[in-house]
């Protein structure tokens, strides 16, 4: 048989696909735990996304962005649908160019905004 890639190389892509599933796993079941208590917060509808970042709880970005690790380019439009039923629409638009840039999945883009909103005072409280 033809080997296309070196041994190396494959070994480091099975292993990152399945980090990318184990974080898919993570994202998807911690989604439907804590989709109730989300759904249930009372986020103004034209809050901007550093005021939202002040409403919702640090677990949310965490698996928000496990969920865009697991999904890679697909969490896109699952994220948008995902933030859009939980009433986070300050959150989407970013969700989207994010997961549309390549190579940025490894950064947690929610997790350090989620920071940024309360340790610099962004957005209003």
């Amino acid at each position: 048989m033809i080997q296309l890639l070196p041994n190396g190389l494959t070994e480091i892509i099975w292993v990152l696909l399945a980090l990318m599933g184990i974080a898919l796993l993570i994202a998807i079941i911690g989604l439907v735990l804590i989709f109730r208590k989300i759904r249930d917060l009372d986020v103004p509808e034209d809050a901007d996304f550093f005021t939202t970042m002040h409403y919702i709880p640090v677990m949310l970005v965490i698996l928000l962005d496990l969920l865009d690790f697991g999904l890679d380019i697909l969490a896109a439009p699952v994220s948008w649908i995902v933030l859009d039923r939980m009433g986070l629409r300050g959150l989407r638009n970013k969700a989207a160019i994010e997961a549309l840039i390549p190579l940025t999945q490894p950064i947690p883009v929610f997790t350090l905004g989620w920071m940024a909103a309360r340790l610099l005072k962004l957005g209003d409280e």
